[in-house]
């Protein structure tokens, strides 16, 4: 290496700036890091009231009253007895998933988590109303749900709006 290599390379780690296009690319990354870890809670929750649910357990609530009474309604289960705990446990997955693509640039991943999030959102705002109107209990492990899936859904929404900024 000749010495006017040496003093470049010098001068480059003297003049330690992040590139605009690292900057960028951090800006984008940390929202799908931060959705992805938001979505392993969103499926430890579900993952937990599927494994009570299959195994015939009832769930006990510390700061509501109604988690027995939500989760053992008929709301609770889809067709074939399949606790509907676990769709939530395989949307978080796939969140966490298409989050992780996402962060690592792939294009169509953003999309999908998008649309994802958008089905998982419509359908924890209707288990609210069920909650709220229908049954007029609520379960705090569902609430966590609700507050996780609302989450992800402003991380999206922010970062819609940073895009279009």
């Amino acid at each position: 290496m000749s010495t006017i290599d040496r003093a470049t390379d010098a001068g480059a780690v003297k003049n330690r700036e992040p590139a605009p296009e690292r900057v960028e690319s951090k800006r984008r990354f940390t929202p799908f890091v931060i959705a992805a870890a938001l979505s392993l809670v969103g499926l430890a929750d579900a993952l937990y009231l599927t494994v009570q649910h299959v195994a015939g357990r009832s769930v006990r609530c510390t700061v509501t009253t109604g988690c027995d009474e939500v989760l053992s309604s008929p709301y609770a289960v889809l067709p074939g007895g399949v606790p509907l705990a676990a769709l939530g446990a395989f949307a978080y997955f796939a969140v966490f998933s298409l989050a992780t693509l996402a962060a690592f640039g792939y294009g169509w991943a953003r999309s999908l988590l998008a649309t994802v999030v958008v089905l998982m959102l419509a359908a924890t705002l209707g288990l609210l109303y069920l909650q709220a109107f229908i049954l007029e209990k609520f379960c705090e492990f569902c609430l966590l749900s609700a507050a996780v899936t609302i989450s992800l859904s402003v991380i999206l929404v922010v970062m819609w709006w940073m895009r279009r900024a």
